[in-house]
């Protein structure tokens, strides 16, 4: 790639630098992001977050996250994956 030289010009993550130079098609699902290794939300899920939200979401002085992630019947989500859904739902 003649072109291989601007790219050094920048910042990059160990997955991108391994990606570039293994070949661009190199990374394999599930390696390198973030991102890939967080399993989606199911609409069940969604569901549960949406009336947990509800619920909670009136209590005076307290955490609104923390009392969600007590509740949340599927263990293993992080504060950041549940506010991340909360947003975009």
């Amino acid at each position: 790639n003649k072109k291989a030289f601007v790219e050094l010009l920048f910042w990059k993550s160990p997955a991108i630098v391994c990606e570039m130079t293994k070949g661009y098609s190199s990374l394999q699902e599930g390696e390198g992001t973030t991102r890939s290794r967080v399993p989606p939300w199911t609409p069940q899920e969604e569901q549960e977050l949406r009336e947990l939200y509800w619920k909670y979401k009136e209590v005076e002085g307290g955490d609104i996250l923390a009392a969600i992630l007590a509740h949340l019947p599927v263990p293993g989500r992080t504060r950041r994956q549940v506010v991340k859904q909360l947003v975009r739902m």
